[in-house]
């Protein structure tokens, strides 16, 4: 029996344990990432390690989050991120310059490389053949630092295409259509794998677009394979020599399968507030809309921006509808200016935005109260966008322009009765333009790093107690986002080098008191339901709270990202034995968890603890190496004690 790719590549890198899912591996990184709302705490962070140069063959620092300088904070933030990638080695993507995802894809990525980055959409690299994963930002820095990634070796799901999609149907509704038949669960704990004949009818950047929002699915990450779709791209960027062929086995094996006949997939939409609240476009027509965007971490490629400029040439948007464009990156932009794309838009009264995430991370371009917004954004868990009760669908570019043209939700396929399928390609050849890029000096002893008044050094966290006897400080319920832990926003990102003041937003919107309540009973706990922490990679979500004193997570089941940050800044992530105990606690209850430190320390799967008298069990599945660092207090301080004795 042959191999599937992901197991070829996670062979070629692996440095700890056996490829049996569920068993604990370790691989080598050989490309990093980190965008600015991650980065500044991770460079903190691998500053704390004390190592002077990183020892990947590729970091890159990006800035395209928090672009808004409504004051000092996010300006100071920039020359820090600027001054320390120059003195560790790292390239540096300027204010501007694009979404990591994109900018990476088309000037870094390499087919057959692991790339590891702090930001949950990474995978985004899949379109290259790249097994990109998005994990907390200190796993990062220590992957910076030299260290391989630890994770739980997961399921390879194979995902056979065949056909292809038809006029008006495009890579954003062959993930929609996952999220349909799967939810945002369906992917936990697996690496997706898309092969088939399929594959070849699918560009690099529609491949891209799948990738990135397999993390919505929960997936550790997808691959697709390396083939002439993916040369073409590369020698477009004039970064042909890096490009390898790359595949499964023709009698690869899979854990799972899954089928999906391109030419049946239809035009989908992604209902208010989950990505998985899926319907075929068709089911909504007639909807009116208030305020479409096209862009920011997917569907911000030129393949996606110049199909809406073909389909809103001569032509205007619908009165009272706000229409965005946000590209992808400063080369996106370039080429549909280049194809006289950008004037299409201008004429037809289309918004045109920097490069970078903007909307997709709740910095500007909100919705007003009760408006429908469509996005091409992978997400629309609730308040995201920045407006509470917001009604934000995910679509197509196709959808979105549509939309922009009539005005209401409509289906694109009756775009054809006003003009041609633009079936838009990517160039033969882009323009590169590499400006925004700043590579590392070859010495950064001399560089000195700017620090400004908002960042703070990172806190230090005390070892696991012999027990733990705390309040539950307050209790969710499932698919909790870490959206919904530690809002983004552009009141709230440009505190994220500073963790006392970020720390007073934690659950804002779900309880605007939690952080006074935690920081008043001293150490706490917070019980949730089912996939507790979806969402974003930001380790703010799990840093933030341990600040606060919250010591314990029990939920009754966990996304990846999310757990593996709990661990780092020493949390400890208890899963219900019986999921109906989890109706047994209430918000106010005290939790005693007495010999704590032995059970963690002793690799004691099962942990009593007892809720106001009453015992429930409760399950610590944790390596040995996840158990030494939670006793520890957290992975920073494991670290240390290895480099320091």
């Amino acid at each position: 029996m042959g191999e599937n790719l992901a197991r070829k590549i996670l062979k070629e890198h692996l440095v700890e344990g056996e490829l049996v899912p569920g068993r604990e591996i370790a691989i080598r990184i050989d490309q990093t990432l980190l965008q600015d709302a991650t980065g500044t705490m991770a460079m903190l962070e691998f500053m704390a390690t004390g190592i002077p140069r990183v020892k990947v063959g590729l970091a890159a620092q990006y800035v395209d989050h928090n672009l808004l300088q409504t004051d000092n904070k996010n300006a100071d933030d920039h020359v820090f991120l600027a001054t320390a990638a120059q003195k560790f080695g790292v390239h540096l993507s300027k204010p501007g310059n694009g979404v990591s995802h994109q900018v990476h894809l088309e000037r870094f990525g390499v087919p057959g490389t692991t790339l590891l980055g702090a930001d949950s959409h990474t995978p985004t690299a899949a379109g290259l053949g790249q097994l990109a994963i998005g994990a907390g930002g200190l796993d990062v820095a220590l992957a910076m630092a030299g260290y391989p990634f630890h994770l739980t070796c997961p399921k390879i799901w194979g995902v056979k295409l065949t056909g292809q999609l038809q006029p008006w149907v495009s890579g954003k509704d062959v993930i929609l259509e996952m999220l349909r038949r799967h939810t945002v669960k369906g992917g936990v704990g697996k690496i997706i794998e898309y092969y088939g004949p399929g594959i070849a009818t699918l560009s690099a950047t529609d491949r891209a677009t799948i990738g990135n929002m397999g993390a919505e699915l929960g997936a550790t990450t997808t691959v697709f394979p390396s083939d002439d779709n993916t040369r073409a791209f590369l020698e477009a960027q004039g970064r042909g020599d890096v490009w390898r062929e790359l595949s499964a086995d023709a009698d690869a094996s899979y854990d799972e399968y899954d089928e999906i006949d391109l030419s049946q997939v239809v035009p989908l939409i992604a209902c208010p507030s989950s990505p998985d609240n899926v319907v075929p476009v068709s089911e909504i027509e007639g909807l009116k809309v208030d305020q479409v965007i096209v862009g920011s971490s997917v569907n911000s490629s030129f393949r996606d921006l110049m199909t809406v400029c073909r389909i809103l040439e001569g032509r205007r948007i619908a009165p009272g509808l706000a229409f965005h464009i946000n590209p992808g990156s400063r080369q996106v932009l370039e080429n549909v200016v280049a194809h006289g794309g950008f004037m299409m838009l201008l004429l037809a009264g289309g918004q045109v935005h920097q490069p970078g995430c903007l909307g997709c991370i709740g910095m500007g371009q909100a919705p007003g109260t009760n408006q429908v917004s469509l996005r091409t954004f992978p997400r629309n868990f609730p308040g995201r966008s920045g407006t509470k009760e917001d009604r934000v669908y995910l679509c197509s570019p196709e959808t979105a322009a549509a939309a922009g043209v009539f005005g209401v939700v409509t289906d694109p396929r009756k775009l054809s009765e006003l003009l041609p399928w633009p079936d838009v390609k990517n160039p033969d050849r882009y323009l590169v333009d590499d400006a925004g890029i700043q590579a590392p000096p070859e010495d950064g002893g001399p560089v000195e790093i700017v620090t400004g008044p908002n960042i703070v050094p990172f806190p230090e966290f005390p070892a696991l107690p012999d027990q733990l006897d705390v309040e539950v400080i307050i209790k969710v319920g499932d698919n909790v986002s870490t959206d919904t832990i530690m809002p983004a926003g552009n009141k709230v990102l440009p505190f994220r080098s500073n963790i006392p003041a970020i720390s007073k937003f934690v659950f804002e919107q779900a309880d605007p008191e939690f952080a006074i309540r935690a920081a008043e009973k001293g150490d706490g706990a917070v019980v949730g339901g089912e996939n507790y922490g979806q969402g974003s990679s930001r380790e703010h979500a799990a840093l933030a709270p341990r600040y606060l004193g919250i010591r314990v997570k029990i939920a009754k089941s966990f996304a990846r990202i999310h757990r593996s940050n709990l661990i780092n800044f020493g949390i400890l992530p208890l899963v219900f034995k019986d999921p109906a105990d989890y109706d047994r606690i209430k918000q106010g209850d005290r939790i005693t968890i007495p010999r704590l430190r032995e059970l963690t320390e002793s690799g004691a799967t099962e942990i009593p603890i007892r809720v106001d008298g009453a015992e429930i069990v409760t399950l610590l599945n944790a390596s040995q190496r996840e158990r030494r660092e939670l006793v520890a207090g957290g992975l920073l301080n494991t670290v240390k004690e290895e480099n320091h004795g």
